[in-house]
Formats: structure tokens, C-alpha cells, sequence
């Protein structure tokens, strides 16, 4: 479907059928549509974020999003059990998968972290229990959101605030930028620009969400 830029409100697009959404929706409908601000509490899916986000650090996330089911198949899923027990042999396995972005200093973070994963369950009971304390506030959030605002803050508080937990406990490319987006994806926030459909709807999953604990 094809899509044009609205003439009234920068960052969003209004496609054939009259709808709007985020102008990035043209890249990634499925993406940005179907997941992306959906609050999740999956440890898996959590920990695959985070590692992707790791990945993806100086490229584009469509990069990534495209090689999506090669790192799935690569990283065992990312069962972080299995990641954990990686070797210097799977290092170079890796590093010989076209599939995947072949950066050894990601693939060393991504096995590590797979090990502190583990250490954050054995101290809060589930990454989700944990990643889910540094949801910000109503307050602490604003109540319209612009592309100039997402432009001018690629960090927040609370971003700043995870990510320095993160470090203290050893994980590695968890930047409060990268942080920040892996909070935009796994609904920690809701970052879709006001007038974007998906807004309202991640909105009121959010609010259905049972906050794990």
C-alpha cells in the first residue's frame, strides 16, 4: 500500500485506506504494526531485544529486523540457558554465519550477557520482573508525543537508569540510547507519535498489561 507524508504533522504518514501511522511504518508495517511498543514479558524475547539492539548499534534497525530469523537460528533462539554455554568454537561458528552481523566484539557481549541474564533471574526471579521496575512514571512521561520530542530525546531518565544497572552487573552494549530503544520496542514506553493508530492500541494493551513481579 502505498503511503504520503502528512502535510500537517511531521513524522506521520496516511496510507490509501486513510489511516495514520508513524512515517517508519512505511519500512516496517509488519514491525512497527504488529510489535514494536507491545508491552512484553517474555524472558526470551527480552533477552533476544536486547542482544539485537547490541547488534545493531551503528546500522539501521531494518538491518537487523532483516536478518531477524538468521540470528534466531544462529543464537539457538536465544535461549540465553544455551547462549550462556557458548564457546570460543561457537565464537567462531558465528563469525563464519553470513546470516548474522559478524562483529566479535557483539558476538562476545551477546554470550556474556546470556551468562549475567542468568545471574539477573537468579536475583529478581525473571527479567521481566526486573526490566519492568524502570517503567517511568505517567508523569515522568510526556502526554503528547512529537517527532521533534523523539528527535530531541533518544535518552530518557529511566533509560539512563537501566542502563547503568545493567553495566554494574556486567552486561555489555547496553547504552542508555540502546537501552532506550529496547524500551520503545518492548513497550516500556509507548513511543508511537500521537495520531498514529497504533498509539491508542498499544495504549490500552499497556493499561491491560499485567505488570510482572
Amino acid at each position: 500500500m502505498t503511503t504520503n507524508t502528512s502535510s500537517d504533522v511531521p513524522g506521520l504518514i496516511t496510507t490509501e485506506d486513510g489511516t495514520t501511522y508513524c512515517a517508519w511504518h512505511a519500512a516496517m508495517p509488519e514491525y512497527h504494526g504488529g510489535e514494536w511498543g507491545r508491552p512484553v514479558a517474555d524472558d526470551v524475547r527480552l533477552f533476544e531485544k536486547i542482544c539485537l539492539e547490541g547488534f545493531q548499534s551503528g546500522l539501521a534497525w531494518i538491518t537487523i529486523l532483516r536478518k531477524r530469523e538468521n540470528f534466531r537460528a544462529a543464537f539457538d533462539g536465544f535461549d540465553f540457558h544455551r547462549v550462556a554455554r557458548y564457546t570460543e568454537a561457537d565464537i567462531e561458528r558465528l563469525l563464519g554465519d553470513a546470516g548474522i552481523i559478524r562483529n566479535r566484539a557483539k558476538i562476545v557481549s551477546a554470550i556474556n550477557n546470556a551468562r549475567r541474564a542468568i545471574e539477573l533471574i537468579d536475583e529478581a526471579g525473571s527479567l521481566a520482573a526486573w526490566f519492568w521496575q524502570f517503567e517511568p512514571a505517567a508523569k515522568d512521561r510526556p502526554k503528547t508525543l512529537t517527532l521533534d520530542y523523539w528527535q530531541a530525546n533518544p535518552t530518557s531518565e529511566a533509560s539512563v537508569a537501566l542502563s547503568k544497572a545493567l553495566k554494574k552487573r556486567g552486561w555489555t552494549f547496553v547504552g542508555p540510547t540502546t537501552i532506550y530503544a529496547f524500551m520503545q520496542a518492548m513497550g516500556l514506553v509507548n513511543d508511537h507519535l500521537t495520531g498514529c493508530a497504533c498509539r491508542t492500541t498499544v495504549e490500552a494493551e499497556r493499561k491491560a498489561f499485567r505488570r510482572p513481579g
